[in-house]
């Protein structure tokens, strides 16, 4: 394999070319997806072959694929691959309510996800001689496993940090002098802080790229991030669904991500109707894997908002630039990096027969730290005893952080305090700098 990651041939191709590729790319996957339980029903019943794709927009044929049909079909039920000569890894995102989804890799699969990661960070300016060290979590979630193979194809020496640790990871970047970081952009700021917290100038370091991205910010904030680490942050674009990390990313002109056209088939779509939207407006990003083989998705929802941006890149990449995303059009909020929905929250509450019925999430920025609030009203039933009332607080807590994985602040307020709606209601309000 090559360890040239400027694949000049794929990343320069003419739009007829690469539009081509796409289409061959296209009729292969529905081929091979038509061998998955789910497809096999869905093409059936639609009357869907490779030959009744002829063109591009004849994806349009093709239902759309969902959060709640992975969940239905929860684990297996979408594999196309034969799983047990050639899966070789499963990741998850994390099981947000029921089920989570649930992907499965053949050898093929995560060899063409390090080749699209190596080829984003090539584009940023890593190169082999770098030394990256990777803040992401390992596990089940792909920002670690996705960035580490990603970066050890490049060549690169890795530091595979893993999250939190702050002070640990301010020694290996002194220590091992890491020049490339991968982390949230919350936690980048955190990190600036702990430099200052320990004496330490973070502009002092050999750090001089960062890679970020996982949670909504502004250009505002990656200005920010830049000028308190005395680095080049760029943005990047990944999801469980898409593999994990390197879907699309900034090239070193920080003008938008480049979206891999020759392993993604894109869509912008009005959320209420389907239809798609003319292209630069915002819309819903639905998206088709265009070289995954033991488990393709054709038009997956993302439910994430963005656009195409128009014109040409200075970097001479012809594969089409997305905006940075501008939020949801579902409820789900992301908060650490960590995607929750409201109902999560619910499903808590609900077991507390102290509480009513009626709830708030507000997100803030406190100290540059994105913060949690959950604001719930008590029962008639409830007890003005203030140690029971602190037990049970405490008990909240503890359940949704098993639940969602962060902590949130838990507030008990009177009945009626918390302000009703007439229609939906209002479940969460976010005053984060970074909206």
């Amino acid at each position: 394999m090559s360890t040239q990651y400027w694949e000049e041939e794929l990343e320069t191709m003419s739009r007829e070319k690469l539009q081509e590729l796409q289409l061959q790319r296209l009729k292969k996957t529905i081929n091979i997806a038509a061998n998955a339980p789910y497809y096999k029903e869905v093409f059936n019943k639609h009357g869907i072959t490779a030959d009744s794709i002829q063109s591009l927009d004849d994806i349009r044929k093709v239902p759309f694929t969902t959060k709640s049909d992975m969940r239905a079909h929860y684990p297996f039920g979408l594999v196309a691959g034969d799983m047990s000569n050639d899966g070789v890894r499963i990741h998850s995102s994390s099981g947000t309510t029921g089920n989570p989804t649930v992907i499965v890799h053949s050898q093929h699969d995560l060899d063409s996800w390090a080749n699209l990661v190596a080829r984003c960070l090539y584009a940023v300016g890593i190169r082999k001689t770098d030394v990256f060290q990777n803040s992401s979590g390992y596990g089940m979630f792909t920002g670690g496993l996705g960035f580490q193979y990603g970066a050890e194809r490049l060549g690169c020496l890795t530091v595979p940090a893993a999250a939190g640790n702050s002070k640990r990871q301010i020694k290996f970047i002194n220590d091992f002098k890491t020049t490339a970081l991968h982390a949230i952009p919350s936690y980048a700021i955190r990190l600036a802080e702990v430099f200052q917290e320990e004496g330490l100038d973070p502009k002092g370091t050999t750090l001089k790229t960062l890679v970020i991205g996982a949670e909504p910010h502004t250009d505002e904030q990656r200005r920010k991030i830049e000028k308190m680490l005395g680095v080049k942050a760029y943005n990047s674009f990944g999801m469980t669904e898409m593999n994990g990390p390197g879907v699309a990313f900034e090239c070193q002109e920080q003008n938008g991500m480049h979206f891999w056209e020759d392993c993604y088939l894109v869509e912008i779509i009005d959320p209420e109707t389907g239809e798609p939207v003319p292209e630069g407006e915002i819309g819903e990003l639905v998206l088709t894997t265009l070289d995954r083989e033991m488990m393709p998705l054709i038009r997956y929802r993302t439910r994430d908002l963005t656009r195409i941006l128009p014109g040409k890149c200075p970097c001479g990449r012809t594969h089409i630039r997305i905006d940075r995303i501008k939020g949801r059009s579902d409820d789900m909020f992301i908060i650490k990096g960590v995607n929750i929905f409201p109902m999560q929250v619910e499903k808590i509450l609900v077991q507390f027969p102290e509480l009513g019925s009626n709830y708030l999430i507000t997100l803030e920025t406190v100290n540059n730290q994105d913060e949690m609030i959950v604001e719930v009203e008590l029962s008639d039933l409830s007890t003005d005893n203030y140690i029971e009332l602190e037990k049970i607080r405490k008990d909240i807590t503890r359940q949704l952080k098993d639940e969602i994985l962060v902590t949130p602040k838990v507030k008990l307020v009177k009945k009626g305090s918390l302000p009703q709606s007439e229609g939906k209601a209002v479940r969460v309000k976010d005053l984060r700098d970074n909206k």
